[in-house]
């Protein structure tokens, strides 16, 4: 007979700030539901008001279905993504000079009984998974760059200071049918670490940083808030405005 698995408690910080900007065009969102939660982060373009209001519709679309239909499966999250997607048409319909807005998506799922996670993503918002203080996985970026590395035609081409770094071909609000990419269920240990973030983030502070971080810090706090810390002395050292930034952290514990 298999084990059970070891049920698991999550430790959560959470940031989410304007930056050099005039306002902030990220959103960001969790809710809890007996054992499962659910973390959302979107990224949101198309002029002040348009990115604003698509970052917020997706995150409360998702919030909200999460709410009325609680479930952890790897269908659960393209679902709610393909939801979010049909608010954003409808927000567009009622408001015209809003047409031009679309979103990035990034959202998880943790099954807390079950000690697993499963996620779905669209755009260049990330999600990173870590184990044993090591980066075990992350998302992929649907971005121009992504494309090119992919294919061969920009060897060692860095996506954070590429000059076509934020050409999306994938988002919510754009007319391009590309499914968000899916994380089936996987499971969860005490120890993990996961990381969801906004470009705005991910751009000022490497994989490898973000390990000798997680290294030092007891708590998704202490992590969270020394990435931001590296990336605001990083940035402070460029003569650009800061973009947005949101990020939520995570913790994976022994529940018992």
């Amino acid at each position: 007979m298999a084990d059970m698995p070891q049920r698991i408690a999550l430790n959560v910080a959470e940031v989410s700030s304007v930056g050099g900007r005039a306002s902030n065009q990220d959103a960001i969102g969790r809710a809890e539901r007996g054992e499962l939660a659910c973390f959302v982060i979107s990224d949101g373009a198309g002029g002040h008001e348009g990115g604003e209001v698509a970052a917020q519709t997706v995150v409360q679309s998702v919030l909200s279905n999460f709410g009325e239909r609680p479930a952890f499966s790897a269908d659960a999250t393209p679902a709610m993504v393909a939801e979010a997607a049909i608010a954003v048409a409808r927000s567009k319909r009622a408001r015209p000079s809003l047409q031009g807005m679309s979103a990035t998506v990034a959202l998880a799922l943790v099954d807390r009984a079950g000690a697993q996670a499963t996620w779905a993503h669209m755009g260049d918002t990330r999600i990173y998974l870590f184990r044993a203080g090591r980066l075990l996985q992350a998302t992929r970026d649907h971005s121009m760059v992504q494309q090119m590395i992919d294919a061969g035609l920009a060897a060692g081409a860095d996506p954070r200071s590429h000059p076509k770094r934020n050409v999306l071909y994938a988002a919510i609000g754009t007319e391009n049918e590309v499914p968000p990419s899916v994380q089936p269920p996987l499971a969860l240990r005490a120890g993990d670490a996961i990381l969801i973030c906004t470009d705005g983030l991910w751009e000022w502070v490497a994989e490898p940083q973000m390990e000798l971080l997680l290294a030092k810090a007891g708590s998704a706090q202490e992590w969270l808030a020394a990435i931001c810390a590296l990336a605001d002395e990083r940035a402070g050292l460029v003569h650009k405005a800061r973009d947005n930034y949101s990020a939520q952290a995570i913790f994976i514990g022994d529940a018992s």
